[in-house]
């Protein structure tokens, strides 16, 4: 199915709308760390990370393990619900499944229809050619039981990109318009793409804001996120000794001045920066707590090792969403660059044939 299908009884016949992440209570997509991911080197470590996703996400809802050995991760996993944890065999490039999995939106009449980009690695940084089929694959197996769109002749990673819930996109200009994406299109076409897509009648663009060590190109999920109440959660920085805080300020700037529909600014709560975190080779981590999964009736953060901090991002997190707040130690996600989010995908109730 292409967009075209999907808008055949007339663009004004159909009302997108990509639902807000908290709205999502399906379950979570996530990838196993397998030899064959840049993982290889230290694949216990990672999996002990996943596999305390795993089970505090399962306290809460469905979980799809996409692995190219199932039998493998089940027996890795161990103990798991069977109500609640399935598993889907296909090959995988990375374990992000956030910038590869479906992004679903939903239709008029309630129901939800998957929509399947074109991932290329991140700007054609990394390999992607097993990643890009996932949506697919899932697909064509059933296991994804509504529409599923055919969007591969546009990039799109689900951690650039933000929804209110409510008409409101937001995004970075350094990761939408990078030339390695949709070279074709200026940002006007993109936008117009990406409003189309989605049903959105607003973008909200960043134009400044970055981390050190992120190969996404400024990701909106590792910067500045929405939460409920007109609210944007942020990554901030007090420190005018650290590399990013003329970066953070102008972007602490931009979302002051932003505004919603109706013109009204935004509640804004800021996070603080983790401590610096280094690789092996002395490069410096993109650690953040924006990186957060938002579900329901839980948020998951990432945690770092850093209890002051760790604890006040909690806390910012319980202020924004009024329910449970699970810390999850990521200190081994960081060191292939990524964090909680970037390792899940959500899905609404419907989306899937279980």
């Amino acid at each position: 199915m292409t967009m075209n299908d999907l808008y055949d009884g007339g663009v004004d016949a159909l009302k997108l709308r990509l639902p807000a992440e908290w709205e999502m209570g399906g379950g979570v997509i996530l990838a196993w760390p397998h030899p064959e991911t840049d993982w290889n080197y230290m694949l216990d470590d990672v999996r002990a990370c996943v596999v305390e996703m795993i089970h505090a996400i399962s306290r809460w809802t469905r979980v799809v393990v996409l692995a190219p050995d199932i039998a493998a991760a089940r027996r890795e996993i161990g103990t798991a619900d069977p109500e609640k944890v399935f598993f889907f065999e296909t090959p995988t490039n990375d374990t992000w499944t956030r910038d590869y999995g479906p992004l679903s939106v939903e239709l008029s009449d309630g129901s939800f229809a998957a929509l399947d980009f074109r991932f290329n690695g991140w700007g054609l940084k990394f390999a992607a050619c097993h990643d890009n089929l996932v949506t697919g694959r899932m697909s064509r197996s059933g296991l994804i039981g509504s529409p599923v769109v055919n969007c591969q002749d546009f990039v799109l990673e689900g951690g650039g990109i933000e929804s209110d819930g409510n008409g409101l996109l937001m995004t970075t200009s350094e990761c939408q318009c990078s030339p390695n994406r949709n070279p074709v299109l200026d940002r006007d076409g993109i936008e117009k793409r990406l409003l189309g897509y989605f049903g959105a009648e607003k973008i909200i663009w960043l134009n400044h804001g970055y981390l050190a060590g992120d190969d996404t190109d400024s990701h909106i999920d590792t910067l500045a996120r929405f939460a409920p109440g007109n609210t944007i959660i942020f990554t901030g920085c007090d420190d005018p000794s650290d590399e990013h805080f003329s970066e953070l300020q102008a972007m602490e700037a931009e979302l002051r001045d932003a505004r919603d529909l109706s013109g009204k600014p935004f509640n804004l709560i800021r996070l603080p920066l983790p401590d610096a975190i280094y690789d092996e080779d002395g490069e410096r981590l993109p650690a953040t707590y924006a990186n957060f999964l938002a579900l329901p009736e839980v948020v998951l953060m990432p945690v770092y090792g850093q209890p002051k901090k760790d604890e006040l991002a909690r806390q910012m997190l319980q202020i924004a969403f009024h329910q449970p707040v699970v810390a999850i130690d990521c200190r081994a996600l960081i060191r292939q660059h990524g964090s909680l989010h970037c390792m899940t995908m959500q899905f609404p109730d419907g989306l899937l044939s279980f």
